[in-house]
Order: structure tokens, then C-alpha cells, then sequence
């Protein structure tokens, strides 16, 4: 019954709509820092709706999720999964002011005239941008593709002005955690067992920033995907990660604010995956689903 239940589950949550299907920018350029809508692209051909015997009400759906989770915990010795995999930037931590304010604050010295939302604007459309011939948009420090960003939002191309900005978002007064109780959550999950990582696309200044904000060693490993070679959704980002924990991707669940980048992505690979302000609201609430009483 537990595993019929996991399968109808897996169906359940990986039927796209019928019509279309949302693909979100990164969360950067799309969050009420950066205050970009979610693009919609629409299938050239309908997909298929799911047969009636797969469409579950909100009661029938809560009781296969329980009953999923209770088989979990069953394999588990009382745990749901093994390790936990979490998103950086949108559900660990999130920018303290928002972009186009910090652009324009630092580039008035340097003679940018751009409004905010003009700024704004003109990172949106930056952003969303094919990257040069490179299917990678965070190669090493990202600082080519930064640079484009910088210049192409603000229309200033002073290399120190970049260079303001491009440190000033490696340190911890441009970023604070989400959740406040996390460092005592994952202390918690480290306690019973659960191995913890982040998975981020983000250039080589993630590790510094996580230092920086004293919560680097939270954390067993870190995938990065500049480090990686391989951006959210591919599920090989996921796979590394779970090959630094030393685990099967199937004793792993990932948490992120991205329904396209990590819960496609992660499931892709293999993984669980809830939805960060949807499917869970904190990270206690993700140790309570994981079997942990923090």
C-alpha cells in the first residue's frame, strides 16, 4: 500500500497543466527584491490531462502525502530522508535591500542618472538575456557576466563602480538569512543523522558569503553550480551534492523557492522536493516533515 501510495504521489506531482507550463526566472531577478514576474511559455502542443482516477481532492491528497511519509520513515528508522539539500538564495538567504536601490545608492558617485525602476527594468531585460555562447550564466567568479549586468542596468561602465558592488555582495550587510531559527533547525537535523548541503546556481562568492554570514559550517557540503559546471534544473547539480554527502539522491530531499529550478530539478535527479512558501514555511517545519523534533 506504501509504495502504491509513493507512486500515485510521484504522478500526482509531476503532472504539468494542461495548456502551459510556468518557467521562473532566478530568484534574483524575479523576487520583491528584483520584483520580476514568472515568464510563461506555452507548449505548442496541449499536454495530456491526467485520467480521472489521478485527480485527488485536498483530503485525499493530505492522506497519500502522510502515508508516503509514514512508509518513509518506516525505511528510515523514524526519518522521512537521509539528507536535506537547500537552496540558497530565496530560502536560505535573501538580499537586505532591494538591487536597484543598492545600484543607484552606489552609482551616484559615479554619474548614474537611472531611476530605480529604470534600473530595474533594464536588469530584468539584462538578466533574461541568452549568456554569450556559454550555457552557464556563473562561470568561475561570474565577474564577466556580472560586469554586462552592472554596466547594462545602470549604463556605467567604471570598472570601479562595478567593483563596489560586485564586493559588496559578498558581504553580510547585503544579505541576511530567511528563517532566524535555522542555525538551531540544522543543528537539530545534524544531530540525528541528517546530512546537510546547499545547492545554488551562484559564482565561487557563495562560499565566502556563507563564511561571512558564520553559517558556512552548517552545512557537510556545498554545490555551486560555477564549481559544478551545471545550473538548476539540470538534475546534475543535485547529483553532486548527494555525491558529497555520500548518499542515494532517492534518501534526499531538496528545499527551494524555485518550482521550475529545484523542485523539477531535484526531482529530476531523483530527489524529494518541497516547495519553500508552499509546501513548507520554515525550516522547523521542514525538520518536523524530515522526523525531527527541534
Amino acid at each position: 500500500m506504501a509504495s502504491s501510495a509513493r507512486t500515485k504521489i510521484s504522478k500526482l506531482f509531476s503532472i504539468p497543466s494542461a495548456r502551459t507550463r510556468r518557467f521562473q526566472l532566478p530568484w534574483e531577478a524575479r523576487s520583491s527584491y528584483f520584483s520580476a514576474s514568472a515568464a510563461v511559455a506555452v507548449d505548442p502542443q496541449p499536454l495530456p490531462l491526467p485520467p480521472p482516477s489521478e485527480v485527488y481532492d485536498g483530503s485525499r491528497t493530505l492522506g497519500l502525502l502522510k502515508e508516503y511519509e509514514d512508509y518513509r520513515r518506516n525505511l528510515y528508522d523514524g526519518l522521512t530522508h537521509k539528507a536535506l539539500l537547500v537552496d540558497a538564495v530565496g530560502t536560505l538567504v535573501v538580499p537586505s535591500q532591494p538591487m536597484a536601490q543598492i545600484y543607484r545608492n552606489f552609482g551616484e558617485k559615479y554619474g548614474v542618472q537611472y531611476s530605480e525602476v529604470e534600473i530595474l527594468n533594464r536588469y530584468r531585460r539584462a538578466y533574461g538575456q541568452p549568456w554569450g555562447k556559454s550555457r552557464l550564466r556563473y562561470v568561475d567568479d561570474g565577474r564577466p557576466f556580472w560586469q554586462y549586468i552592472v554596466s547594462y542596468s545602470t549604463g556605467c561602465s567604471d570598472l570601479q563602480y562595478f567593483e563596489e558592488l560586485y564586493d559588496y555582495y559578498t558581504t553580510e550587510k547585503a544579505w541576511h538569512l530567511v528563517d532566524p531559527n535555522a542555525e538551531r533547525v540544522f543543528q537539530s537535523l545534524r544531530k540525528c543523522g541528517v546530512k546537510l548541503a546547499v545547492v545554488s546556481n551562484f559564482d565561487t562568492r557563495l562560499r565566502p558569503l556563507l563564511r561571512a554570514l558564520k553559517c558556512d559550517h552548517w552545512f557537510d557540503a556545498v554545490a555551486v553550480s560555477a564549481e559544478v559546471e551545471a545550473e538548476k534544473p539540470n538534475p546534475t547539480i543535485f547529483l553532486k551534492a548527494c555525491e558529497l554527502l555520500g548518499v542515494q539522491p532517492e534518501d534526499a530531499v531538496h528545499v527551494g523557492d524555485d518550482r521550475r529550478n529545484d523542485i523539477w530539478g531535484a526531482r529530476d535527479a531523483g530527489c524529494d522536493a518541497w516547495l519553500w512558501g508552499s509546501d513548507v514555511n520554515s525550516f522547523e517545519e521542514v525538520a518536523q516533515r524530515i522526523g525531527v523534533v527541534v
